[in-house]
C-alpha cells in the first residue's frame, strides 16, 4: 500500500479546504462479484462456482504467500494452512532433509535463533550506505575513469535518500501538529466518538480548529471517528516514524539478528519456522483474499476452495532484500507450491540477477509467480518497479503476471488511483481497493493496494490448477490474460501524487497488455476448451 501518498493528502487538508473524495466502504467480497449481475466490478467468482464449478472435482493446490508473514491459526485460514507433513511439529529436527528444521506451514527468511526481522532499510538506503564507503574521499575531482558511471549513480541516489528522508521528517512534523490539533477539537467536544453532526455543531474559536471542523465534517460523512482515527492518524504517524527512524535510516540495520552472511547469495539455509513474524498484518490479508476458508460460515470468502496456503516470509517493513526474495521463491517451488504471490516491489534493486535466476527455476518448474504491480501510480514501463521481467526470456515471462488494481464502478475511476500500470510491464487489473479480508488476531479489515489485486489473481490461477491441473502456468497465465473483461472507455488518473496534481484522461487499453480486468468466469469456462 502507498501509505505516503494517502498521509500527504491528509497533510494538506490542515492548510486547504478541499477534500478528496474517498472511497466508500464496499460490501465484504466485493472482488467476487459480478459486473452485470450485482453492478459491481468483481471478477465474477460466484457465477463461476454456480454456474459452472458446482458438481466437479478438483485437486488441492498449493498457493505460496511470500510476504512478512501468515497467521496460520487465523479463523478462517487454519483449515487451509499447508502442513509439511514429512516434518514432525517440534521437535527441533529437519525431519524431511529440505534443509528447514520443523517447517511446518512455511518458512521465514528474515528471523533468526531469538527472533526475526521487523523494521528494515530501503533499498535505496542500503545501496547508499554500501557506497558512501567505497567513494568516501571521491569527489567530481579527483574520480577515476572507470569509477565515473558509478559515482554518479551513488550521488543520484544519495540525493534521493536526502530528498526522502527530509520529506518523511517533514511529514512527520504535519501530521503530529494534526494531531495534536484534532485531539484538542475532540477533547472540548467531550466524547471519545464524535460523530458527523457533533463535529458540524462545533464552534471553532480559531482557523486551526475551523479546517479541522471542516475536514471531519466530511470526512465521517462516509465513516465512524474511530476508523479514520486508526487509518489516517494513528497509521499516518507509524509509516513517517518508520520512515525517518529505520527505513532511510543509514545508522539502522537489524541483519545481525538473521545472522547470515547477506553478501553471501549462494547462502539458502538460514532463518527460523515462525512464518507470521512480528506483523502479519499485510501477509495474513493477501492469504485470505486467494483462499479464506468458503465452508465455515465466517468472515469471508476466498476466491479458491481447494488449494492450500503456505507462508513464506520474506519482506520486512521496509524493503525486501533480494537474497531473501530469491531464497523465498526457490522454498516455495521445491516445496511444492503451483502459484506463488508477491504482494511487493521496490523502486532499487541490489542483485536483480539472483532475483532473475530464481524467477527462471520457477518456470522450469512449472510454477506461476503473481505480483503486485506497485502503488505509485507510475508507468512501470518507463520507472523501475524491483522484481520485473525487463531483461528475461519469454519463457520465463510466460509464466509470470504483474497485476495493476481496479475499483468497483465501471467508469472513469476504475483505475485505482495509486496502482501503477504498463502497457508492457502490467499484464492484467484486478480489484484492489477497499478489500475486507483477514488480519491477525482472527479479525478483518479493509485495505487498498496493488498488494490486494495480486492474490485476487493468485486465487483465481490456484483455482484454474485446482479445477484444470493438466493446464501448465504458461497457459494458466494465457487463460488468464484472454479472458479479461475488456474495458473499452476512459480512465483518469492524476499524474503525480501530489493533491491537486493534473489529471489525465486515457484508454484502459494503455494502462496493461490485456485491456481488462480478471474474471474468474470467462477464464473457467476458456480452460475447459484447452
Amino acid at each position: 500500500m502507498n501509505k505516503s501518498r494517502i498521509f500527504r493528502t491528509l497533510l494538506s487538508l490542515a492548510l486547504v479546504s478541499a477534500v478528496p473524495t474517498l472511497v466508500n466502504a464496499q460490501k465484504a467480497n466485493w472482488q467476487n462479484l459480478d459486473l452485470k449481475g450485482d453492478s459491481t466490478f468483481g471478477i465474477s467468482t460466484e457465477k463461476a462456482y454456480k454456474e459452472l464449478l458446482k458438481g466437479k472435482k478438483s485437486v488441492k493446490v498449493i498457493v505460496a504467500v511470500n510476504d512478512g508473514g501468515v497467521e496460520a491459526t487465523h479463523e478462517d485460514l487454519k483449515r487451509i494452512m499447508w502442513v509439511n507433513t514429512n516434518e514432525i511439529a517440534g521437535n527441533g529436527k529437519d525431519d524431511d532433509k529440505n534443509g528447514y528444521i520443523d517447517d511446518i506451514n512455511g518458512w521465514n527468511f528474515i528471523g533468526g535463533p531469538k527472533e526475526s526481522v521487523n523494521f528494515e532499510t530501503l533499498e535505496l538506503t542500503r545501496l547508499v550506505r554500501r557506497d558512501q564507503e567505497r567513494f568516501a574521499s571521491t569527489t567530481d575531482a579527483n574520480v577515476a575513469e572507470k569509477d565515473k558511471k558509478d559515482f554518479e549513480t551513488f550521488k543520484a541516489e544519495r540525493a534521493d535518500l536526502e530528498k526522502q528522508l527530509a520529506e518523511a521528517k517533514e511529514n512527520l512534523a504535519g501530521i503530529t501538529g494534526f494531531k495534536n490539533a484534532l485531539d484538542a477539537v475532540v477533547k472540548k467536544i467531550g466524547k471519545e466518538n464524535p460523530t458527523v453532526e457533533d463535529f458540524k455543531n462545533f464552534k471553532p474559536s480559531t482557523e486551526v480548529e475551523g479546517r479541522i471542523q471542516n475536514v471531519l465534517s466530511q470526512q465521517l460523512e462516509k465513516g465512524s471517528f474511530k476508523d479514520f482515527y486508526e487509518d489516517q492518524i494513528v497509521e499516518g504517524l507509524d509509516y513517517y516514524t518508520r520512515q525517518a527512524n529505520y527505513n532511510l535510516n543509514l545508522d539502522y540495520d537489524p541483519r545481525s539478528i538473521v545472522g547470515d552472511d547477506p553478501n553471501n547469495v549462494t547462502e539458502k539455509f538460514y532463518g527460523n519456522n515462525d512464518v507470521a513474524g512480528p506483523d502479519a498484518m499485510h501477509g495474513t490479508h493477501v492469504a485470505g483474499i486467494i483462499a479464506a476458508d468458503r465452508t465455515n460460515k465466517l468472515g469471508i470468502l476466498g476466491v479458491a476452495d481447494n488449494v492450500a496456503i503456505m507462508g513464506v516470509r520474506c519482506t520486512p517493513n521496509g524493503d525486501e532484500r533480494d537474497k531473501d526474495v530469491a531464497n523465498a521463491i526457490r522454498y516455495a517451488v521445491d516445496n511444492g507450491a503451483k502459484v506463488i504471490n508477491m504482494s511487493f516491489g521496490k523502486a532499487y534493486s541490489w542483485n536483480k540477477a539472483i532475483v532473475n535466476e530464481a524467477m527462471k527455476y520457477a518456470a522450469s518448474k512449472d510454477v506461476l509467480i503473481v505480483q503486485a504491480a506497485g502503488n505509485e501510480n507510475k508507468n512501470i514501463d518507463v520507472e523501475n518497479n524491483f522484481p520485473n521481467h525487463k531483461d528475461l526470456d519469454a519463457k520465463t515471462i510466460a509464466s509470470w503476471i504483474t497485476v495493476g488494481a481496479s475499483g468497483p464502478k465501471d467508469d472513469e475511476t476504475l483505475k485505482a488511483s495509486f496502482s501503477n500500470f504498463g502497457k508492457e510491464q502490467v499484464d492484467v487489473f484486478a480489484p484492489g481497493v477497499q478489500i475486507y479480508s483477514t488480519v491477525p488476531g482472527s479479525k478483518y479489515k479493509n485495505l487498498d493496494g496493488t498488494s490486494m489485486a495480486s492474490p485476487v489473481v493468485a486465487g483465481l490461477a490456484g483455482l484454474i490448477r485446482s479445477y484444470y491441473p493438466k493446464l501448465t502456468a504458461a497457459q494458466v497465465k494465457e487463460i488468464i490474460v484472454k479472458s479479461v473483461t475488456k474495458v473499452n472507455h476512459n480512465v483518469e488518473y492524476a499524474k503525480g501524487e501530489e493533491p491537486g496534481a493534473e489529471k489525465v484522461s486515457v484508454p484502459f487499453s494503455d494502462l496493461c497488455i490485456s485491456g481488462g480486468v480478471v474474471n474468474a468466469y470467462n477464464a473457467l469456462k476458456l480452460a475447459a476448451t484447452y
